[in-house]
């Protein structure tokens, strides 16, 4: 027998917004659907205090051949709410989903967009104590995500509701979660803080555990460090031209074999705008003599704006050996007041390997 979850102990407080991390068939979906009793656990018991709501998958809890305003009263009414007190709350609910067009079309014909836009805003608006949100937030738009991240914010720290939210978006998990438990295999693997446990988590590699990372207090290995980072041209206060190349030497203590330079520049609502490596330059990248990457953005890639520089070392098929976070900043501005901004291309993803250029 294969258990999907096993030996799973924890107590959640309320008000908590708690982050669930994990890769692929850790069980992350299976413990929320214990969580929302969609699912009865084979051992074991679960208790809680309060109503719960909960987007687990596109198209949970709502009837296709509804309309999405028969929809909302029929949900409001599984969560125990009388019609009045859901009458109260269905221009909010429809005005954040932006479906009231479609207001009284059967949900059977909405996209997979607009489903997910009404379903969040039922799960989020309707007075329950506790809210579960899967990743299915990822089928809607970027800034439709990050509406629902400001409203989970805003009914956790503003209204003392508990939240509790899967994703493998970790920018999108720090700015939402105070603590966060991390499943490996059916089991808890480390329970903590979230900006320890996405450290903790960044860390992990094919030969290592993040119980090992965790208990070795992040302790990096000897070879492989950084020792100095420096961005051309020595601009006051790093402020660099829309217009402007900027070039970024990585200084190392020694050479080492198969290295890996990883950089992740953050925009100020903490999204990772490009994630950029040196394996995509697929050649040497570094002089054996001066123990230095050099790394150049072209200009125009990044719009106006102040930007964090992220950079992760690391041995391939082995665990990250060095890393900068949250020490090197800089903030890109317009002088020449004549440029047409919508040319500059804001770019927004995990893998961008033509945009920067390794040397």
């Amino acid at each position: 027998m294969v258990w999907s979850l096993k030996d799973i102990n924890f107590e959640i407080e309320q008000g908590d917004a708690v982050g669930i991390i994990g890769r692929n068939g850790a069980g992350k979906s299976t413990l929320l659907k214990i969580l929302s009793k969609v699912t009865a656990p084979t051992a074991g018991k679960i208790s809680g205090k309060g109503r719960i709501a909960s987007l687990l998958e596109v198209g949970t809890g709502f009837h296709p051949e509804l309309s999405g305003r028969e929809n909302i009263f029929l949900n409001g009414a599984i969560l125990g709410m009388r019609k009045k007190e859901i009458q109260r709350k269905l221009e909010e609910i429809v005005d954040f989903a932006g479906i009231e067009r479609y207001l009284d079309t059967p949900v059977k014909r909405y996209s997979s967009g607009m489903y997910v836009r009404l379903a969040f805003a039922v799960a989020a608006h309707l007075e329950s104590e506790i809210l579960i949100v899967d990743e299915v937030l990822a089928v809607g738009d970027a800034e439709f995500q990050k509406k629902c991240l400001g409203k989970m914010g805003e009914v956790s720290k503003g209204e003392g509701r508990t939240v509790l939210f899967v994703s493998h978006n970790m920018d999108a998990v720090k700015q939402l979660c105070n603590n966060g438990i991390f499943l490996q295999n059916g089991q808890i693997s480390l329970q903590s803080d979230i900006a320890t446990l996405v450290k903790c988590y960044q860390k992990i590699g094919s030969a290592t555990t993040l119980s090992n990372i965790y208990s070795n207090e992040l302790a990096t290995l000897k070879e492989g460090k950084i020792s100095k980072i420096v961005v051309y041209p020595n601009a006051e206060e790093n402020r660099f031209d829309l217009n402007a190349a900027i070039r970024i030497d990585v200084k190392l203590e020694n050479y080492i074999e198969n290295l890996t330079l990883g950089l992740h520049i953050v925009d100020e609502t903490e999204v990772t705008i490009i994630h950029s490596s040196t394996e995509f330059a697929k050649q040497e990248v570094m002089s054996a003599n001066k123990n230095v990457i050099h790394c150049n953005i072209p200009p125009y890639i990044l719009n106006i704006g102040r930007y964090k520089l992220d950079f992760t070392l690391a041995i391939r098929n082995k665990m990250f050996t060095d890393q900068v976070i949250d020490q090197i900043y800089i903030e890109v501005c317009d002088n020449s007041f004549s440029l047409n901004l919508t040319t500059a291309t804001h770019w927004q993803g995990k893998s961008s390997p033509k945009i920067i250029r390794w040397e």
